[in-house]
């Protein structure tokens, strides 16, 4: 089947379509991005702002007709932190389903860590061994361990380098009081889901997924985009900690120049470094594997493990373990 998915994410409105079929490996065959920036159209009431949600309805229309036109069978649209977080999701919700059709889903974090989790393993397979995961989005950071498809345990916490940015930086580029404070907030908040993570056993392989660590690890040398998806790409705490003493006193106009740095999100890059930095440090993490595969494969995946026959239930909210819990049904996520 060819399948889209939109993803709708603090930063971008992510459309990407595939070529997949159950038991296969999904082949992209188009993938659209709209940067905007929703976690900055929130007003003081933590409401998602008139301007915001007509942005965000154009480029649902935008996607939703570009999958027709792509000749799409069926698309799965998500929302995550941005949406998650605002205070009238559900309105804006309701918003998009009657004005574009399309039901767009907000996905609890814990779910974000779990998706992300079965896109890793399936991508490193079982040889892997137990698998610890790290996902840095624009609104919130993503954990997940265990040696199975499903975590052993999985957590998301408000650690977004995006969300960061806005709530802890006044100055481009960041004072170095401003950096230290937030170092010290993000130590503080890991500190419990560490402990949690470390208490499932040491794992044979640390990866990372998202924007943010492939910025990272191709500016501590890792090989660019060209070389393909399948090259291997590695951050080291050592080579972390290097380049963030290095960019923390760039401008994020400086930062947009270099190389593997998109420029709508350079400014996120300290935050995002001093995020990475923390959790591989709490985690006791000396070098970390780039996925290529994440949050949207991780998605693809579960749609195409449910197609048994019935569209209805997730098998994954069977066969979780009993004490991570079930996914959210489909209802809860849906309803903002």
């Amino acid at each position: 089947m060819r399948l889209g998915v939109l993803d709708v994410g603090s930063n971008t409105v992510h459309l990407l379509v595939v070529d997949a079929q159950r038991g296969g490996h999904p082949t992209p065959a188009t993938s659209i991005k709209s940067e905007l920036r929703l976690a900055e159209h929130l007003d003081a009431r933590g409401a998602l702002t008139d301007a915001g949600t007509s942005s965000l309805l154009k480029a649902v229309v935008a996607a939703r007709d570009s999958a027709a036109d792509l000749g799409c069978d069926d698309m799965i649209a998500f929302a995550t932190s941005a949406l998650r977080d605002a205070s009238n999701s559900a309105a804006v919700l309701g918003r998009v389903r009657s004005e574009t059709g399309v039901a767009l889903e907000v996905l609890p974090g814990e779910d974000e860590a779990r998706y992300t989790f079965l896109a890793v393993r399936r991508w490193y397979g079982w040889s892997a061994g137990r698998l610890l995961c790290l996902d840095i989005g624009g609104g919130s950071l993503e954990l997940a361990a265990g040696r199975d498809e499903h975590p052993a345990a999985a957590a998301s916490l408000p650690l977004g380098a995006g969300r960061l940015t806005r709530e802890w930086f006044s100055a481009d580029p960041p004072s170095r009081r401003e950096i230290e404070a937030l170092r010290e907030k993000v130590d503080a908040d890991l500190a419990p889901v560490a402990r949690e993570l470390r208490r499932v056993g040491e794992p044979d392989l640390t990866v990372g997924t998202s924007k943010t660590f492939r910025s990272l690890a191709r500016l501590t040398g890792a090989a660019p985009s060209g070389a393909g998806p399948r090259a291997r790409r590695v951050l080291t705490h050592q080579g972390l900690r290097q380049l963030g003493s290095f960019i923390s006193r760039m401008s994020s106009g400086d930062l947009a120049e270099l190389e593997g740095v998109s420029p709508s999100r350079a400014h996120q890059l300290v935050a995002g470094a001093v995020v990475a930095e923390a959790a591989m440090r709490a985690l006791k993490i000396t070098e970390l594997d780039i996925c290529p595969w994440a949050l949207r494969e991780g998605v693809i995946f579960r749609r195409l493990d449910t197609l048994d026959g019935s569209t209805r239930g997730d098998r994954s909210a069977q066969d979780a373990p009993p004490s991570l819990g079930p996914l959210t049904p489909e209802q809860a996520r849906c309803s903002g």
